[in-house]
C-alpha cells in the first residue's frame, strides 16, 4: 500500500527540484525497514530521475546525484535486496557535465505541466530574476483556487521573473490577455524562452506578442479560447503614461517585488500613475505576494502605501498545498486599493 502513496510524494517535490528536507524520507525508510521488497524504490526511482519529464527536462545534475545518494543511504539502512537500477542511474548522473542552466517541472492539477529553464545561480548576469522565489509558487496556488479573479480579463504581471506564475495561469485559469513585464534584458530572454518551452508560440510579425498555441494542436491555436499573450520591457522608474495606458489592465499580480526600499518606491510610484490614469474605468485589482524576510521592508512598504493613499488588506492563507510541499509562514499575499 506504501508505495502508490510514496511515489507521488517524492515525485512532486523533485521534478520541482524542491529541497531535499522535505521530502519524507523517514516514511520511506520504515517502508523499506518493513518489507525487503525493492520494488518501492524502483517505484520512486521511476516517479523521479528516470520520469520521461525529468529525462528531458533534468534538473541539476548536483541535485539529481544528491537526491540519487539519499535514496541509496536509505536503501542500504535498510535490509532490503540490493536494486542495481539505482547506482547505475547514479553512475550515469555522476559522468555528466555540470550545466549552468537546469530545468525545475511543476505538475499542475489540471495534469499539464509548467517547465522551466532556470539558472543554476541563484544570481546570474546580476540579476535574482533568473530563479523562480516561494511567493510566486504561492501565487500561483492562490490564482489556481480563485480562477475567476483571471477568467476573461487582462492581467498585468509585473516583475515577471522567468514566468513561472504566469505561465500557471494561463494553463489554469484562462485570461483574455496575459501581459508578462520585466526590466532586465536577461530575464526577458529567458522569459520568452520559458513560454516557448511550455507549448506557446510567439506570433511571427513581432516579438512582443505571443499567442498560445499547445504542442501538437497548431490547428486549434485560432480558438478564441486562448488568451493573447504579450512580454513587454517595463521600467517602473521611467515607464510613460502612454505605455501604461496602452496595457488597460483589470487585474494587477506581482510576486516577490517588495525586498528593497528603492524598488518600493518605484513600484508605489507606478501603481499611483496607473490610478490617475484609468479616468472614469473600474480600477484594477491588485495583488502582491512576498515573503517577508525583513519586516522593517514589510513595514516601510505599509507605511509607503498609506503615505500616497493606496488601502491594502491581507489574503487569508489558501489551503491547498500544489507547488510548496513544505510549509511556508512567511509569504503573505497583500490586496491593494489603488
Amino acid at each position: 500500500m506504501a508505495g502508490p502513496r510514496l511515489g507521488p510524494r517524492f515525485q512532486r517535490p523533485f521534478l520541482a527540484a524542491r529541497q531535499l528536507c522535505t521530502f519524507p524520507w523517514p516514511e520511506l525508510e520504515q517502508n523499506l525497514r518493513t518489507s525487503a521488497d525493492s520494488s518501492l524504490l524502483r517505484d520512486i526511482l521511476h516517479a523521479t530521475v528516470l520520469h520521461p519529464l525529468c529525462v528531458k527536462y533534468p534538473p541539476s545534475a548536483k541535485y539529481r546525484r544528491c537526491f540519487l545518494t539519499e535514496l541509496i543511504k536509505k536503501h542500504e539502512s535498510t535490509a532490503s535486496e540490493p536494486l542495481d537500477e539505482l547506482y547505475d542511474t547514479l553512475a550515469d548522473v555522476l559522468n555528466e557535465e555540470e550545466s549552468t542552466h537546469c530545468y525545475k517541472n511543476y505538475l499542475l492539477p489540471t495534469g499539464d505541466c509548467v517547465t522551466l529553464s532556470e539558472s543554476v545561480a541563484i544570481i546570474s548576469g546580476g540579476t535574482t530574476g533568473l530563479v523562480t522565489w516561494d511567493a510566486a509558487l504561492y501565487l500561483a496556488e492562490w490564482a489556481i483556487e480563485n480562477s475567476a479573479v483571471f477568467s476573461n480579463r487582462t492581467v498585468l504581471e509585473l516583475g515577471s521573473g522567468i514566468g513561472f506564475t504566469g505561465i500557471a495561469i494561463c494553463k489554469t485559469c484562462n485570461p483574455k490577455t496575459y501581459i508578462f513585464s520585466d526590466y532586465h534584458h536577461c530575464v526577458l530572454k529567458q522569459l520568452t524562452e520559458n513560454i516557448r518551452l511550455n507549448g506557446f508560440v510567439l506570433e511571427p510579425e513581432t516579438t512582443q506578442h505571443v499567442q498560445t498555441q499547445t504542442r501538437g494542436q497548431e490547428a486549434e491555436a485560432t480558438n478564441s479560447q486562448n488568451p493573447k499573450l504579450i512580454v513587454a520591457e517595463l521600467d517602473w522608474g521611467s515607464v510613460t503614461e502612454k505605455q501604461l495606458l496602452d496595457l488597460q489592465p483589470d487585474v494587477i499580480i506581482a510576486a516577490d517585488v517588495v525586498y528593497d526600499p528603492e524598488i518600493i518606491l518605484a513600484l508605489i510610484g507606478m501603481l499611483q500613475k496607473l490610478s490617475t490614469l484609468r479616468a472614469d474605468r473600474k480600477p484594477p485589482e491588485v495583488y502582491v505576494a512576498f515573503t517577508i524576510r525583513n519586516p522593517d521592508t514589510y513595514h516601510l512598504f505599509q507605511a509607503e502605501l498609506a503615505k500616497v493613499g493606496i488601502g491594502w488588506q491581507i489574503i487569508p492563507a489558501h489551503s491547498n498545498s500544489i507547488f510548496l510541499c513544505d510549509v511556508q509562514p512567511n509569504v503573505t499575499i497583500l490586496q491593494l486599493f489603488i
